[in-house]
C-alpha cells in the first residue's frame, strides 16, 4: 500500500467490509490456522484486513502475535504489512512498541507501513523518531513515507535531512520535503515549486503533489490544485481539507462554484500534461479511457466529445460491451462522454437511459465516481427519468454519498419546476431540512435563496 492509498484508506470505510459473510469469528480463526491448511494464501490477508471492522482486545491481540511472527513466508509476510496498517487504523496504541520494531525489517513495504502506522497513532517514542530519521539516508527504503511520518509527528530534529532532500531527483521525496521542511520551519518559501509538481508526466508525481500540499496547508494553491489532472478524488479532498470554515470564497474562487464545476469535471478546467501530436484516431482515443492516466484520459475525453455523435456510438457500444462496463476507471469516462455529447443518434436513446440508471444505482463502491457522472448525465438528457430517480439521493438518511446528494441538488437546480408538481413538492419538503454535510447544505441555501420553492 502507498502512502497516498494509506491516507486514502484512512479516510474512507468504502471498502472495509467487502467479505460481509466472513464473521469476526471466522477471520480470527483463519489466523489460527496454518498456512497450508488454508483454502487460499491470501486468506490470512483477507483476514487481517477484515478485522479492521471488529476493534478489540481479540482482534488486538491476534494482530500483535502476527506483527510478532517469525515466519518469512509471502503470505504472512503480506498480511503483516496489513496488520501494522489496521492496528494504525483502529489507534491501538500498545502497539506502538512491535510497529516499532518493524522499522528494523528487511521488507521495505513493511517499513513503509509501519512509518505510516506511527504517525496514526501519534507516536512521541524519541527513539524510533531516531531511527526513522537514519532510515531517510537509505535509498532503498519509502523515504517520502518517512518524511510523511517525521513531519506529521512534528520531530524538529528531522529538519536538516529534510532540507537536504529539497533537492532529491525524485520528484516524490522532494516534494515531502519540501512540504516536510514547511511544516517543521515556517519557511514556506520554496513550496511554489511544489505547484509545478502538478502537471508532471507521471500521475502518481501529481497526486503526490496534492498530499503534499494538503500536508503543509497550502491553502493559497488551492487554485492550482483544483486544475490538476488528477482523478476528481484527490482534487475534492484538497478542497475539502483546505477550505477555510464557513468562508464562501478563498484565493479567488467561489466555493460553489468550485464544487460545481468538481462535479462536472470537464477538461477545459484542467490544465492537462499531455497533448497530442497528431490527430488520433477515435479507436485509439476509447482505448485511452482504459489506462491509467487521468491526463491522458482527460485529452480523450476532450478530442471525443467534438466528434460526430454517429461517428461515437459504434465504437463506445463496442467497447462497453467488451470491458467498459466492469473496469472503473473507463467506466467513468464513458460516462462523462455520454454527458459531454449534446445529442446521441436516437437509435442510441433507450440503451444509454438504461446505462445511465444503471450506473447511477450502482452498489459497487469502487464506480462512486460514476454515480455522480451518471446523475448528472441522466439530468441533461432525460430529465422527466430523472425526476422519477432522484429522490433516493437526497434523504442522508439513504445514502452516505454527499457528492451524490449534492450533484442531486446541481440537477434540482437545472429543472423546470413549474412543469413539475411532483418535483415542487420534493423540493419543499427536502430543502426545509439541513443537510448535515456543509458544502451539500451551502448548495440547498442557494437553491433557497433563488426561490426555486
Amino acid at each position: 500500500m502507498t502512502s497516498e492509498d494509506s491516507i486514502l484508506a484512512s479516510s474512507s470505510n468504502s471498502y472495509d467490509n467487502i467479505h460481509p459473510g466472513l464473521s469476526h469469528h471466522g477471520a480470527l480463526a483463519i489466523l489460527e490456522q496454518s498456512l497450508d491448511s488454508l483454502d487460499s494464501a491470501s486468506d490470512y490477508y483477507m483476514a487481517v484486513a477484515h478485522l479492521v471492522n471488529f476493534p478489540g482486545n481479540k482482534t488486538e491481540e491476534a494482530l500483535l502475535r502476527l506483527i510478532e511472527t517469525s515466519s518469512s513466508e509471502q503470505a504472512v509476510n503480506l498480511a503483516r504489512r496489513k496488520a501494522v496498517e489496521v492496528l494504525g487504523r483502529l489507534g491501538v496504541q500498545r502497539a506502538i512498541p512491535s510497529i516499532g520494531r518493524c522499522l528494523r525489517s528487511n521488507d521495505h513495504y513493511l517499513v513503509e507501513n509501519a512509518a505510516w502506522a506511527l504517525l496514526q497513532l501519534n507516536c512521541q517514542d524519541v527513539e524510533l523518531h531516531q531511527e526513522m530519521c537514519l532510515l531517510l539516508n537509505d535509498p532503498a527504503q519509502s523515504r517520502r513515507v518517512l518524511i510523511q511520518a517525521l513531519s506529521g509527528l512534528e520531530v524538529h530534529t528531522a529538519l536538516p535531512v529534510l532540507q537536504s532532500l529539497q533537492d532529491e531527483a525524485n520528484p516524490g521525496v522532494r516534494g515531502a520535503a519540501l512540504a516536510g521542511v514547511a511544516q517543521l520551519s515556517g519557511d514556506s518559501s520554496r513550496l511554489k515549486e511544489l505547484e509545478d509538481h502538478l502537471t508532471l508526466p507521471n500521475q502518481m508525481d501529481r497526486q503526490s503533489a496534492i498530499q503534499d500540499l494538503i500536508d503543509c496547508r497550502a491553502t493559497y494553491l488551492l487554485p492550482s490544485i483544483l486544475k490538476a489532472p488528477v482523478s476528481p478524488v484527490f482534487r475534492l479532498r484538497a478542497l475539502r481539507t483546505l477550505w477555510p470554515g464557513q468562508d464562501k470564497s478563498h484565493a479567488g474562487l467561489d466555493l460553489l462554484t468550485c464544487l460545481d464545476s468538481l462535479m462536472l469535471d470537464q477538461p477545459e478546467d484542467l490544465v492537462l500534461a499531455h497533448c497530442y501530436d497528431t490527430d488520433p484516431t477515435t479507436l485509439f482515443l476509447f482505448d485511452e479511457f482504459f489506462g491509467t492516466d487521468f491526463s491522458r484520459c482527460y485529452l480523450a475525453l476532450s478530442t471525443l466529445k467534438h466528434r460526430p455523435a454517429e461517428e461515437l456510438w459504434p465504437v463506445f457500444w463496442k467497447r462497453w460491451q467488451e470491458d467498459a462496463y466492469n473496469d472503473y476507471g473507463a467506466h467513468y469516462f464513458f460516462i462523462q462522454l455520454l454527458g459531454s455529447v449534446d445529442v446521441w443518434p436516437s437509435a442510441a436513446t433507450a440503451t444509454i437511459e438504461s446505462l445511465l440508471l444503471e450506473a447511477m444505482n450502482s452498489k459497487r463502491p469502487q464506480f462512486s465516481k460514476s454515480k455522480v457522472a451518471a446523475c448528472l448525465t441522466l439530468n441533461k438528457h432525460f430529465p422527466d427519468i430523472w425526476c422519477k430517480s432522484v429522490q433516493q439521493f437526497l434523504s442522508s438518511d439513504l445514502i452516505a454519498s454527499w457528492e451524490l446528494r449534492y450533484a442531486a441538488l446541481m440537477g434540482l437546480g437545472s429543472i423546470d419546476i413549474g412543469n413539475n408538481h411532483e418535483i415542487f413538492l420534493l423540493l419543499k419538503n427536502y430543502l426545509s431540512v439541513q443537510d448535515p454535510d456543509p458544502f451539500v447544505d451551502r448548495r440547498r441555501q442557494l437553491l433557497i435563496s433563488e426561490n426555486r420553492v
